[in-house]
């Protein structure tokens, strides 16, 4: 065995010098041609701000120009060019003239915007070149977290908005079509592969072999139907310039494949996160078995058949699961087998890995992850710190041994609301990352489990990554601000640079995973914590309110203050809770009956309000995920199995609460339906045991809260509303006076004088 790995090795490192002396990334010839993306981004810019109004900007598509630039130059009184290295730059270019000389604010729900016409065209001549070879979108859970119910339309109006953001490498992990396929030549039969494919919403980690089955069958209807959904979506990203990481082979298959192949190198995976037997521990295939290369041809060819090739190919054997050996021998043989199976297909193949598998695992040790990354050559891989805001892995790594890597911003996981970020990390540690001495850093990515929450946090990482210098934020935010409401106000710089300073200045490791007390399940045993001022959220939603109540909003940027105002009543709110939550444990320690009923009181009381709030904008509604999800169905059967899916991954996460919480949603429905009764039930058992003088029972708790209404949540079939119920600003205001009077009440001050942990 030993003499194979030094071959592997010798052969490996032979490949190495021959193909690379530098971490530099090549792609190769694939780009679209210059005529499609410049159409593209016309189409783009129509879509955008109408055939009328598109007519006032020429755009062009030039290789010539130095790679990821564009230039700006008005040529007539009502015409404006816009010239760019590829279609991506232009429509980068196009969205900073529409941001910073017209002040039109889009983000990732709206990007139609409303010009007056005839348009008024500002002055500007503009040269910029991106400091980074890669922007980069997505985390392989943010199909299931955020994509799983999307159908073209949402998909177009998003690669809109990937172009204006210059997003130039991204995802196409749709991959059930093809194994379908492969599974079936192989000799599987239909109830093995229904076993083995989860359902719509827990997809994504069933394909890193995290789990298999749960939430399925997916009918082949819907593999069907996915599969020209992403034939689609490449072509219409890559019309645009923007490249695509296709999937490959990381040797996860179906439990079923021993009975195919007795003999092979099969291990059952590890039991990830308690699921029980009949939806874990599929198997993974040693990359060294010669299976593998036949399953891995097969699977890429079919891949690339069906939906081209940009010669880069994602694949993640190991996340977060162990592999079968901590020998470097075997991860270096591992990782060279692996790449080796997407070079037999496409020579110019490049390895895009997320680097997810090194970040505060024990297992990997600093021997491992070298023997693992210089098993590829140079440049062949590229590595995603998917992290790099808060566990950056390049410093730790040495820049991934010469490996190129992209610089990422996680920040959000299971796409959880919650206000918070780290805005200055995110500012400085890019530039930090680039100076490094024999860096090998070729991009900055945004790689959020999940989308549609702090916009701002992602706007800004996207522009920092297009940028060599460190952001003014102080400027920065007020711009912000300015675009995103259309007026220039004072109050409103101030409340966005209040919460800068508060909630987007996380400079932890404590690892923010969303469990705020108020979407969590009740327990004795919650520890809530801030690293702001929480007077800070105050002050910025009493200035946010001030000023929405005395001034006329422009039709176009209502739906971002109508947005904005929810959020903070929400963060509000959810702050107050925790507050709450404190003071009630105080009391039920020194079994202060009066002050417990009083803050009980006060706890369901935040939980109406919250549920009455978020129900007046439809970004934050139940109804909006359960029927798109639905929708999708073409018989009774399959819309009732994807609004279960729907349901269960936002809450209980698994047949029995496996991750219970992980993903939840602070969205009207969820709140009066899931969040409110689960707190009623806990204050009122939680009384019953005070009023008794005896120990509370978690356990019974804990049984209870999961038979009569957590499991219950995850099949029911309510519909909720799917138009807003009431005004956002109307119910905040009520809400801001009503807790404001409560803030003085003598009362509140005497029963909740304990503080939020502060770290």
């Amino acid at each position: 065995m030993r003499l194979i790995i030094i071959l592997i090795t010798t052969i490996a490192l032979l490949f190495f010098c021959k193909c690379s002396s530098s971490a530099v990334i090549d792609l190769g010839d694939v780009e679209t041609p210059t005529g499609t993306q410049e159409i593209a981004v016309r189409d783009l810019i129509i879509r955008t701000i109408g055939e009328d109004a598109s007519k006032s900007f020429v755009v062009h598509v030039d290789k010539t120009m130095p790679s990821r630039s564009f230039q700006i130059k008005k040529t007539e009184a009502s015409t404006l060019s816009i010239i760019g290295s590829d279609g991506v730059a232009v429509a980068k270019g196009f969205h900073h003239y529409l941001k910073y000389y017209l002040h039109k604010h889009i983000d990732w729900t709206h990007t139609k915007v409303e010009l007056q016409l005839p348009i008024q065209l500002p002055n500007a001549t503009i040269f910029s070149k991106s400091a980074s070879n890669f922007i980069y979108y997505q985390n392989v859970c943010t199909w299931s977290y955020s994509f799983a119910w999307w159908t073209f339309p949402n998909w177009r109006r998003h690669i809109d908005w990937m172009a204006m953001m210059g997003v130039t490498l991204t995802l196409a992990p749709i991959q059930e079509y093809i194994w379908h396929e492969v599974y079936v030549e192989m000799g599987l039969t239909k109830d093995e592969i229904d076993e083995h494919f989860a359902g719509a919403a827990f997809q994504a980690w069933q394909r890193m072999g995290n789990i298999r089955g749960w939430g399925g069958p997916i009918p082949h209807s819907y593999r069907r139907m996915q599969k020209i959904l992403q034939q689609r979506i490449l072509k219409a990203e890559r019309d645009l310039g923007i490249r695509v990481a296709l999937p490959a082979f990381a040797g996860h298959v179906p439990v079923a494949m021993t009975r195919i192949f007795p003999n092979n190198t099969f291990t059952a995976v590890e039991r990830w996160n308690h699921f029980p037997d009949k939806y874990c521990c599929g198997l993974f295939l040693d990359p060294s078995d010669p299976l593998f290369n036949q399953i891995a041809v097969k699977f890429l060819n079919k891949t690339i058949d069906n939906y081209g090739s940009d010669n880069i190919y994602f694949c993640d054997p190991f996340n977060e699961i162990q592999p079968r050996f901590a020998d470097a021998e075997y991860m270096n043989a591992t990782s060279f087998h692996i790449y080796e199976s997407m070079r037999l297909v496409d020579n110019s193949a490049i390895w895009l890995l997320q680097g997810w598998m090194f970040v505060k695992n024990i297992f990997w040790t600093d021997e491992l992850i070298k023997a693992f990354l210089l098993a590829v050559p140079l440049g062949k891989m590229l590595v995603l710190d998917l992290q790099s805001e808060q566990f950056p892995q390049y410093e730790r790594t040495h820049s991934f041994h010469g490996q190129p890597f992209i610089w990422c911003m996680l920040h959000n996981f299971g796409g959880t609301l919650g206000m918070h970020g780290s805005v200055d990390i995110v500012n400085t540690q890019i530039r930090l990352a680039r100076d490094m001495v024999n860096t090998s850093m070729v991009g900055v990515g945004i790689t959020a489990e999940g989308i549609n929450q702090n916009y701002a946090m992602y706007e800004l990482a996207l522009e920092r990554g297009w940028m060599k210098d460190d952001f003014d934020l102080n400027n920065w935010f007020e711009v912000y601000a300015d675009v995103r409401y259309g007026i220039r106000e004072t109050r409103l710089h101030s409340a966005w640079q209040l919460l800068r300073q508060s909630v987007y200045s996380y400079k932890g490791l404590l690892k923010i995973r969303g469990k705020y007390s108020i979407a969590r399940r009740p327990s004795t045993n919650l520890s809530p914590w801030v690293w702001y001022n929480t007077s800070n959220v105050y002050i910025a939603w009493a200035q946010m309110i001030s000023v929405i109540g005395n001034t006329t909003i422009p039709l176009h940027n209502l739906p971002f203050v109508s947005h904005d105002l929810v959020d903070i009543t929400r963060q509000f709110l959810q702050i107050t809770f925790d507050q709450l939550y404190v003071n009630l444990m105080a009391a039920y320690t020194s079994k202060n009956m009066e002050k417990y009923v009083f803050i009980a009181d006060k706890m369901l009381e935040a939980l109406n309000d919250l549920e009455t709030i978020l129900a007046t904008n439809m970004d934050f509604s139940l109804s909006r995920w359960l029927e798109a999800a639905k929708n999708l169905g073409r018989t009774p059967v399959e819309k009732q199995l994807y609004e279960m899916n729907a349901r269960n991954q936002i809450t209980a996460w698994g047949p029995n609460g496996q991750i219970l919480d992980y993903a939840t949603k602070q969205w009207s429905g969820i709140v009066i339906d899931y969040f409110r009764p689960r707190w009623a039930l806990f204050l009122q058992m939680l009384q019953k045991s005070l009023e008794s003088n005896k120990k509370f029972n978690e356990e019974a708790f804990k049984r209870t809260v999961s038979q009569e209404i957590e499991n219950p949540f995850s099949i029911s079939t309510k519909v909720y509303p799917s138009e807003p119920v009431g005004d956002s600003f109307t119910v905040a205001q009520r809400i801001f006076l009503k807790w404001t009077t409560y803030a003085d009440d003598s009362h509140f001050k005497k029963y909740c004088i304990k503080s939020i942990r502060y770290v």
